[in-house]
């Protein structure tokens, strides 16, 4: 695919959003870190460059730099946030550490207009997230708009077609920052192709059908959307060179197993091997109470099983996961200085002893294209939007050691807390819901005797794509409904909480 927008990763959690707006706008942008920018922009030829922020300051010893022969390009170029100190200071400019860290929404005023502002309002309120600003512009840049507390929030410098911002566009807070990005990349850049799932899902076939060639793929299946995607991916490239392989690790939902059989071969009509490993995963996961450790053990188990498995298949020289964009971003900083938030088990590649490659052809989309592409390639509706489900499954949803029983007790609140949703026709208004074992006992009173049982907390998030999530604002009648239910039904279960916090500073699951 044709990269018309790169963006150079600086360390910013927001760089990823950068990324995923442009594409709502139908413009394919990559992420590559800073430090390949002027590497890449001559191997994938955009049409524009975009730096994004980052925490670090630019007189610092260590700053991030670029290499200045990317200015030479003769590339349009917008600096975001630490972009903008960059450029500033690169082109002579000075920039100071602010007497007060603006973070949170400010008004922005255009001083006059200009193409990167058209159809924005004056003022527009923007998002304000940084500890340094520039003091004194670089020769050639004038200033374009500002803010009561950043006299230099957007300037430019014409002749060179390098723009910088102070602001983050591509955070919601920014009311009209999708503007802005699209206005950079269809008015400065002269972006004018249209890319959708469409154009991905060509691609994609025609890239796996050149890597796979005459050889046989083993695909990981965990019945949730990103592994069904992958699937149909892959069968629609390859046909029955796909070995499409689902892994009952004794970690899934409620007769998950059951419907991801009868969604392949009944629905799909793709053959389906399962394999049965539940004793396998709880074995190794005795004892264990960290959930980094969990992770892990599980990645190892599940590739483990694969390897056994692509020994009983013929030319099987390639593994397909569906890794998502997410995925990659939160696990480990592949594309720049991005700090780690936590492991994925489907992230980092594979072990030496492994005996097949990697394919991954969902690594850079976001969920809701992952949806988009389903759709595509003709996915059932309630197969595409199943809420997400983690590669880990329910053993990061149980605080501690992972047993037989608490994930029995887990499967019953959490297939409750589901029938609700969907009895109160709220499912599909939520991006993800699950309950949460706590392996914390309160005293509780049932009928006329005392109990000391288990906490079970409800998790219930609105999303669009997992990279930042708000608790779902449900009515307290629905959730006295689930507590009433699973206090009742479900054993060795007296309380029920409803998680109320936000991704950031939470992530969506609690390990």
């Amino acid at each position: 695919m044709q990269v018309e927008i790169l963006i150079l990763d600086f360390g910013s959690q927001y760089t990823q959003l950068i990324a995923r707006r442009l594409r709502e706008e139908g413009i394919y942008s990559e992420i590559v870190p800073y430090f390949d920018g002027l590497k890449a922009a001559k191997e994938k030829k955009p049409k524009g460059i975009i730096f994004s922020g980052g925490p670090a300051s630019v007189y610092e010893k260590d700053a991030y730099r670029v290499d200045k022969e990317i200015y030479e390009l003769g590339l349009p170029i917008l600096g975001i946030c630490y972009g903008m100190q960059l450029i500033t200071v690169d082109f002579g400019g000075e920039v100071v550490r602010a007497d007060h860290h603006e973070y949170g929404k400010a008004e922005l005023f255009i001083d006059e207009p200009h193409k990167l502002f058209d159809d924005v309002s004056n003022p527009t309120i923007v998002w304000m997230s940084h500890g340094d600003r520039v003091e004194k512009l670089a020769p050639g840049f004038k200033r374009i708009a500002h803010t009561s507390n950043a006299p230099y929030a957007a300037i430019v410098n014409e002749e060179k077609e390098i723009y910088a911002i102070q602001f983050h566009p591509e955070v919601t807070h920014s009311v009209e920052g999708q503007k802005i990005l699209r206005n950079f990349a269809r008015n400065v850049c002269g972006v004018t192709s249209k890319w959708d799932m469409a154009h991905f899902a060509k691609e994609q076939i025609k890239k796996i059908r050149e890597q796979v060639g005459d050889n046989k793929v083993i695909c990981a299946l965990s019945g949730g959307v990103d592994s069904s995607v992958t699937a149909a991916l892959l069968h629609e490239a390859i046909g029955d060179k796909l070995v499409p392989i689902f892994v009952d690790t004794g970690l899934l939902r409620k007769n998950e197993r059951e419907q991801v059989e009868h969604a392949f071969k009944n629905v799909l009509h793709v053959p389906l091997i399962t394999v049965d490993a539940r004793e396998k995963f709880l074995s190794k996961l005795k004892g264990v109470v960290d959930p980094e450790e969990k992770r892990k053990i599980i990645g190892h188990t599940f590739i483990e099983v694969f390897d056994e498995e692509a020994k009983k298949h013929k030319d099987a020289k390639f593994l397909a996961q569906g890794t998502l964009y997410p995925d990659v971003i939160e696990s480990v900083s592949v594309k720049g200085p991005s700090k780690t938030i936590k492991s994925h088990h489907n992230v980092g590649g594979l072990p030496d002893w492994m005996q097949f490659e990697l394919i991954e052809p969902l690594r850079e989309l976001f969920k809701d294209e992952v949806r988009k592409l389903g759709i595509e390639l003709g996915l059932p509706s309630e197969l595409i939007y199943r809420h997400p489900f983690p590669g880990p499954g329910l053993a990061i949803r149980i605080m501690g050691e992972v047993n037989e029983e608490d994930l029995n007790i887990l499967r019953e609140a959490d297939a409750i807390l589901i029938q609700e949703l969907k009895a109160w026709g709220l499912y599909n208004d939520v991006w993800q819901a699950f309950a949460v074992l706590l392996n914390v006992r309160s005293v509780g009173v049932m009928g006329d005797n005392r109990t000391y049982d288990n906490t079970v907390a409800i998790r219930c998030v609105s999303s669009t794509d997992g990279m930042t999530a708000t608790f779902s604002h449900l009515p307290h009648e629905f959730l006295e409904r689930v507590s009433t239910r699973i206090i009742n039904e479900v054993d060795g279960i007296n309380r029920v909480v409803y998680d109320i916090s936000s991704k950031p500073p939470a992530t969506i699951e609690w390990e």
